[in-house]
């Protein structure tokens, strides 16, 4: 799934990450691809020394990579409720992904919607 964000959104996320240039840094790289957060999240991956695989579906493959972190119970309510500074920070702590790589999956993760993303990690839980 191709998700864009607008230009509205990235004011808001702006704000949101003030204080924080890397993910300031991923704005500017989102907002450059036009809000493509697929095209963003390559382009901030090939910078950071990866070598993504350039399928349409990179994204949702990385942030699914660490479904077993963005779904855990008090990450998952913050994405639930609004996007925070304290959830980026997160997810940079409880995974390898530097700040401007984590900021276009929290993105698309919260605007995937967290229960779609993590409902089948959670039923194979049980």
């Amino acid at each position: 799934m191709s998700i864009t964000v607008t230009l509205e959104e990235l004011e808001q996320f702006r704000t949101i990450l003030a204080d924080y240039p890397d993910a300031l840094a991923a704005l500017t790289v989102i907002e450059d691809c036009e809000g493509d957060l697929e095209d963003a999240a390559l382009a901030l991956a090939i910078h950071a020394g990866q070598e993504p695989n350039t399928g349409d579906r990179w994204l949702d493959g990385l942030a699914k990579s660490w479904r077993h972190v963005l779904c855990r119970p008090d990450l998952k309510a913050s994405l639930q409720a609004d996007l925070t500074p304290g959830v980026f920070l997160a997810v940079t702590e409880h995974t390898t992904l530097p700040l401007k790589l984590a900021t276009p999956v929290v993105i698309y993760v919260f605007k995937a919607g967290i229960q779609d993303f993590c409902y089948l990690f959670e039923s194979k839980l049980q």
